[in-house]
């Protein structure tokens, strides 16, 4: 049986929503995407909702729509996919990164009020910080909004992972300046590609909407809609990241279902969270209890010195099994670009290199059936008790025997 590390929940509810759209006429940027704008606010609490092609790209626009200018820092972590910094390279500016914490692998907000006076003593001008929500676990975002408010820093959230979810019972896209979401094929709800950015400022919502779609004065769909005509003007040289409307209802379906969704991560996340709590062989994700966590990713953290193989020989175990798995991420200070552009060693950020070393993501999505978790939780469990390293080998065992995966019964299906 070939559990793939991802599986999409599409049903017909949204294949009825995007043959809606096709039957329409109407396959680009329009209706549908503006409801999905609407009802995207309304679910996350805000006033506005920008909706554009990526994650990426709502980065881009959130950058350029608080004035980003080039040679200016923009403070992130090194633990997050490409998109983060390189958004800021889009304007020759400066991504500077903070180590993170062990335990949620978000950026270490201790470390943050250093970093802006060590930036500060070498003449930089910061503009922004981007917290990102590693693996759907928030930022610790009270003490990071009174820093940056301190040092009048901008906050644009990275929230690719974490829908939906809470910071002290307030929803992630009401916290900040703004706030950027993605609907990529593997998020918890997806448009196949796509992104939202989302914020209460009149001013940054109408310059991410114009510079969207070509920096045009006005709607471009209504040019072509009994309501529109052929005119408009270009106010500034802006960039093509609309979303079209075939990929807005497809988003419009998903969103109805986002709260159930989650609940299914919940659910497969505590039962492996029950299955592996104790073996000392590794690590579940941290949770905090003032957070929801969206369950994005599952995250563990091996134990080297109880184990006689590495990540990725425990990676091809599980696959010669059947069993997909990923890492997230390799940090972006030791890539080349930034090796060489910048002169990063992977010792520069020590948690965030050491965590990568150890850390495998495996499978977490709604399509899981209860076998399906059964065998993951087996998988492990027999592989990482077989591998102990001798002196703990026996005391590993008596672990497995009383954490016998067939105890976790069944899981209440919920979609």
């Amino acid at each position: 049986m070939l559990i793939p590390f991802h599986r999409p929940y599409i049903t017909e509810d949204e294949i009825s929503e995007v043959v809606d759209s096709l039957k329409s006429g109407w396959l680009t940027t329009g209706s549908k995407c503006k409801d999905f704008e609407r009802l995207f606010a309304e679910y996350i609490g805000c006033k506005h909702a920008v909706a554009v092609n990526s994650c990426t790209a709502a980065l881009h626009l959130a950058l350029e729509a608080i004035g980003l200018k080039e040679g200016e820092a923009v403070i992130t972590s090194p633990m997050t996919f490409a998109a983060t910094a390189e958004v800021v390279r889009y304007f020759n500016a400066r991504p500077v990164f903070v180590d993170i914490e062990p335990d949620t692998m978000n950026m270490d907000v201790a470390k943050l009020e250093e970093t802006i006076e060590s930036l500060a003593e070498r003449g930089y001008k910061i503009r922004a910080v981007i917290p990102v929500h590693f693996a759907g676990h928030s930022c610790d975002m009270d003490p990071l909004l009174e820093i940056a408010g301190k040092h009048d820093l901008r906050v644009v959230e990275d929230a690719a992972h974490i829908l939906p979810g809470k910071y002290k019972d307030k929803n992630i896209g009401t916290i900040s300046d703004i706030t950027c979401f993605s609907f990529y094929a593997n998020k918890n709800i997806t448009t196949g590609e796509g992104g939202m950015a989302v914020t209460d400022n009149q001013e940054w919502a109408d310059r991410m909407r114009i510079m969207s779609l070509h920096g045009i004065s006005k709607d471009a769909w209504k040019r072509y809609s009994a309501e529109g005509n052929w005119y408009y003007e270009i106010t500034a040289p802006g960039y093509k990241y609309n979303m079209t409307d075939m990929a807005a209802a497809l988003g419009i379906a998903q969103l109805r279902k986002a709260d159930s969704l989650l609940l299914r991560r919940s659910q497969i996340a505590s039962r492996y969270n029950e299955a592996f709590g104790e073996l000392p062989q590794l690590s579940i994700p941290a949770e905090s209890s003032n957070i929801q966590h969206s369950w994005h990713l599952y995250v563990i953290k091996l134990n080297p010195e109880r184990l006689t193989i590495n990540r990725d020989r425990f990676m091809a175990e599980l696959k010669s099994r059947g069993i997909g798995t990923s890492v997230h991420f390799i940090p972006l200070h030791i890539h080349p670009y930034y090796r060489n552009t910048y002169g990063f060693s992977p010792g520069d950020f020590p948690i965030a290199y050491e965590i990568f070393q150890k850390i495998v993501t495996l499978p977490i999505y709604p399509m899981m059936t209860d076998e399906e978790v059964r065998s993951v939780v087996e998988a492990v469990t027999d592989i990482v008790t077989r591998n102990s390293r001798g002196k703990f080998r026996e005391e590993d065992a008596r672990h497995a025997k009383n954490r016998n995966p067939r105890r976790l019964g069944s899981i209440q299906e919920t979609l």
